[in-house]
Formats: structure tokens, sequence, C-alpha cells
């Protein structure tokens, strides 16, 4: 490609909407121009970059045995009522109606049209296993689309649905689709770590996240250094600090804490650490009858945060939300600040934090302003509580696998693979017939990459002050030719023509910057859109038959023989 017949069009800043560094570096690049909020033209160099990810993707699931179709944007409301999900996906689904006020949702994914696929067309076991995926267009309505590609309202996705017979073979196809990812983040270059994750309102059994590695993530990872246990924070378990409960020491004591209500203030005033505090939070669960309400009370340790997610598989908990200031006076005679399990005004539910539970001679609010328990203990003062692990995991915590103590780091959510189980066929009435002509549900997976997402991704893990740095395998092009005074030296044309066709008939995704730029804003251009490899030829060099080659990493040219100049581009590329 030369660059005249291209279409190139940096800027020298982001526009001032633009929020992380990859929207910030995207935008600059010319990769993408903002049509409306969260939604984006994918320009020609950005579609370039899109349309290697989505070459390897589609490689590796093709070698995976996977198969490819194309389902529609444009799905009929009655696949998703039929799964109860028109109701459950919320305003993130995007709800439309044709010229006949049918209605339609613009999907955000498609395990309702692919099961419809599925309990028409397969209908014996000898059909399966199968793997159907596509590469398509999807919507959801964030409600507040950011960060460029990373959070917007339109996206490609590479969507993946395998179909067995039986829990084996889902797990089987489960553990394909796995390492076909491992293959495709390799490709990539990218770092990046696979964790287990909760399935959330997809539904199903068991899941893995792919994370790309980058301190501006999102997400926080967990992993153990010296194992292989790696889990979402959502899903990482929390062991208890202490294995066992210390005997009780002192006696319960009602103390004075004029005008602290947080667990740091209490421990300062009463010269204690923090980890002998308890901090409490209330839910509340709204029951069948519009008046009837349960409250839960939830104590973790003071240095200690709830994990949402962990709290809402605790029995009775599911359709949990955090009670608001009425009902805790309510049920605990107090506002917030000062609250605590013994002497509730109401009887309430209460579930201690594994550490919690071991915990003796703790610290803890007596529902009353200004004033909390020293010495509180369990059995004694108060009932042996339900003991659950609801909260987020700290660095330095011991691993759940006995192997060593977890880590923390930032990562950005990719990909996520998913044991759905029959959570979709049943309630669509997916069967199969079995050896004995008896109707069975099919077990399904589902396995999601964000295509788009990954170019963000990409670029927050990889760029300096001067642009983007892509690995080779994304990059929209490999290498760019910069020629000193194309326009005006004959010797020079010839030679970087020359070079040209031999990298182009080698197969190399070569550009070459014919436009007749100055050296400074060549150079510029190219290290903010990321070329990995670059190649410098002018006169000068040329008397001692010489041309400059350097990385995108590298902090200085090296000179090169030009006789040797298509051997050493192609052994970089190697």
């Amino acid at each position: 490609m030369r660059a005249s017949r291209f279409f190139i069009s940096t800027l020298k800043e982001a526009p001032s909407d633009a929020e992380i560094v990859s929207h910030k570096l995207m935008m600059r690049a010319g990769m993408i121009k903002r049509l409306g909020s969260g939604i984006y033209t994918y320009m020609p160099m950005g579609l370039k970059v899109i349309r290697k990810v989505e070459a390897i993707v589609r490689e590796e699931m093709n070698r995976s045995g996977a198969v490819e179709l194309l389902m529609p944007v444009v799905q009929p409301a009655e696949l998703w009522q039929e799964t109860g999900r028109w109701d459950k996906m919320g305003p993130e689904l995007m709800r439309v109606k044709d010229r006949h006020g049918r209605d339609f949702a613009i999907q955000p994914t498609s395990e309702e049209v692919v099961t419809d696929i599925a309990r028409t067309e397969l209908r014996s076991y000898k059909q399966l296993p199968v793997n159907f995926y596509h590469i398509q267009t999807k919507f959801r309505d964030e409600r507040r689309p950011r960060f460029g590609l990373m959070r917007g309202r339109e996206f490609t996705m590479k969507d993946a649905y395998s179909f067995d017979r039986d829990v084996d073979g889902l797990k089987k196809s489960y553990q394909i689709m796995y390492d076909a990812y491992v293959r495709i983040f390799t490709r990539f270059g990218l770092q990046f770590r696979a964790v287990a994750a909760d399935n959330g309102a997809i539904g199903g059994s068991g899941s893995h996240e792919f994370h790309v590695i980058a301190a501006t993530g999102e997400d926080a990872l967990v992993y153990c250094p010296t194992s292989d246990y790696a889990a979402n924070m959502e899903a990482a378990e929390a062991l208890a600090v202490s294995a066992t409960r210390a005997a009780a020491a002192e006696a319960l004591t009602k103390t004075a804490t004029p005008g602290k209500a947080k667990c740091e203030a209490v421990a300062e005033l009463l010269k204690l650490p923090l980890e002998r505090t308890i901090k409490s939070i209330v839910l509340t669960v709204e029951k069948d009858a519009p008046t009837e309400k349960e409250v839960w009370l939830l104590l973790l340790r003071g240095d200690h945060e709830l994990n949402e997610v962990k709290a809402g598989k605790i029995p009775g908990l599911a359709n949990y939300r955090f009670a608001n200031d009425a009902e805790i006076v309510e049920w605990f005679g107090t506002p917030p600040g000062y609250l605590g399990p013994i002497g509730t005004k109401k009887p309430v539910k209460v579930v201690a934090d594994r550490t919690v539970a071991n915990m003796s001679d703790f610290v803890c609010g007596a529902n009353e302003v200004d004033f909390h328990y020293t010495g509180a203990n369990w059995g004694r003062d108060l009932p042996e509580p339900v003991v659950a692990d609801i909260r987020n995991v700290v660095e330095g915590d011991a691993s759940p696998d006995g192997k060593g103590v977890l880590a923390v780091q930032r990562g950005i959510e990719v990909g996520h693979v998913f044991q759905l189980g029959t959570t979709y066929s049943e309630s669509m009435k997916a069967t199969y017939l079995d050896e004995a002509g008896k109707p069975q549900p099919l077990q399904m997976g589902c396995y999601g990459i964000g295509v788009t997402r990954i170019l963000g991704a990409a670029i927050e893990q990889n760029f300096d002050d001067k642009g983007i740095i892509w690995p080779a395998a994304l990059a929209p092009f490999e290498v760019v030719l910069c020629p000193m005074g194309y326009d005006r030296s004959e010797t020079v044309k010839a030679e970087i023509d020359k070079l040209y066709d031999a990298l182009v008939a080698a197969g190399v995704d070569v550009i070459l910057d014919d436009r007749g730029e100055r050296p400074g804003a060549m150079f510029a251009d190219w290290e903010l859109i990321g070329v990995p490899h670059r190649i410098v030829i002018g006169d000068r060099g040329l008397k001692d038959g010489q041309i400059e080659y350097q990385g995108r990493r590298d902090t200085a040219a090296t000179p090169v023989p030009l006789v040797d100049a298509l051997a050493f581009i192609k052994g970089k590329l190697a």
C-alpha cells in the first residue's frame, strides 16, 4: 500500500471528550471517528486492525472445529420472551418496532437465535457435538458510554455456541474453546490472564474470563504467583484470615464513641487496630406482599469490603437491595454508623464473613448513636452466625489452593467462556433424540471475544508518549518505508520502490509513505499510528550503501546494508 492511495488522518491533540489513553490515541491516529454517544465509524486505519483481529480469531475457531454462520442483528422479541430475557435484560436491550408494531431486539448476544437454530436443525445425537460461531455487530444501550471502544454501545463480537449431548461432552467442548482462546490471545502478542469468573445474568455453571493485563484495567484479577490459581474479584474465594477463633479475654462493654461513625475513626479513638472492628451492612429483600420485608445484617472486618456478587448467592438474598435510612432506623433503632448485631430493635438475619466468624473480643456498633460495644464475642454475647464468604480478597490473603498467597493486578476483559448447561435449551425446548429415541435437552456452551474491544485493550497495554505500540500481529501495517526526498531524489525513489516491491512480493504488509511530508512530521505520524518496523532511506545513507531501521520500541536507529535490507526485515518479522 502507498500512503498516497490510503487514507491517513492524524491529529496533534485528542478531542476533549476522549478520556483514556486508548480512546485518545485511536482518535488522534485516525482509527475511529465518533458518530454519536458510544457509536463510532471505523476509519480505514482502524478497520485494518479489526480485520487482523478477526482473521486470527477465525483461523483458530476453524482450527478448533467450530462452524461459521451469520445470525441477524435484529431479532424477534418472541425468542427473547421464551427465555424471559425480554424483561430481565433491562434497558441495555435496545427494543424497536417494525411498521406493523411487532417488537424486535437489536441483539447484544445471540443465545436465543442459535438455540432456535439448534431446536429445528439438531434432531439426533449423531449430529452432536457441534459449535456454531459468527463475528457480528452487537448493540447494548449502555447508560453511560465511555472510553471509546472500551465501553461503546455498538461493537463487534465473536460469539460461539456449542451443543452437546451430556455434561461430559460440554466440558470437552468448553476445554477446546478455552485452549483456542489461549492460542488466540497468544497470537495477538498480548500479555493476558484467564481467570475463573461468575456467570452472572447469562446463567449456567462454570466460566472463565480472559483479560488483557493493563494498569488502567477496570477489573481486579486475583492470582497466586506460585500456583495456577486465578479468578476475577467477583469469584475469588476469600478464606478466613485466622483458621481458628481465640477464646474470649474481655468483657462486653458499651463504650462511648461520640461522633465516630466509621470503623477507622472508632479504631483510632479506642487505640485499637482496624482489624479488631466489624462493619455492618444492611440489606433488604422485598417479600411477596408489598408491605413485607426481610432485613439482613452482613458483617465484615473493618478493613474488608463487601463482594456484592457473593452476597447475592446467599440463599434468600438473590434479589436484595441496600436498605434505606428509614428501614435501618425501623429495624435497628439508630441511623447508620452505629449498627451492630447485638440488641437490634427488630429481628434481623445475621451473616458473618468467614474472617468475622473467627474473631473474638471485637468492636461493633451498639445500635445507639455515639456508642459501640467492645469485647464482643460469638456464643457468649450473641448467637453463632450464619457464615459465608462475602468479602473481596486482598493482597496477601492465603490462596484457596493452599499453595501460596494471593496477588492482585488490573485487567481488561476481552473474552469470556461459559458452560451454560440447559439454561436456554430447557426454556426453549431444544432437544435431541438419544440412542433410545428419547428426547434429551441439549447441553450448551457460550464463548465470546470482544473483537473491537481488543483494539482498546491492546493500546492500554502498549503505548508511550509518542503514541501506540502495536504488537506485530495486530498492527495496521507491519512495516513503513520512509523515504527522504521521495519526490526530489531519483536514487531514493528507485531504491525504496525496489524494496517496496520486494516486500510486497514476500507477503509483507508494508506501506510506503510517498506523501512528500517532512521527516519530522512523517516519523511522528507513524510513531503515533504504531507501526512496529520503520525503514528510512535517504541520499546520505545510500552513498554508504546503507539504510536505517528502527523498531517502534527502539530508542535509536540501526544502520543496515542496503543489500541485506530484505533479509533483515524478514528476520525481524519472523
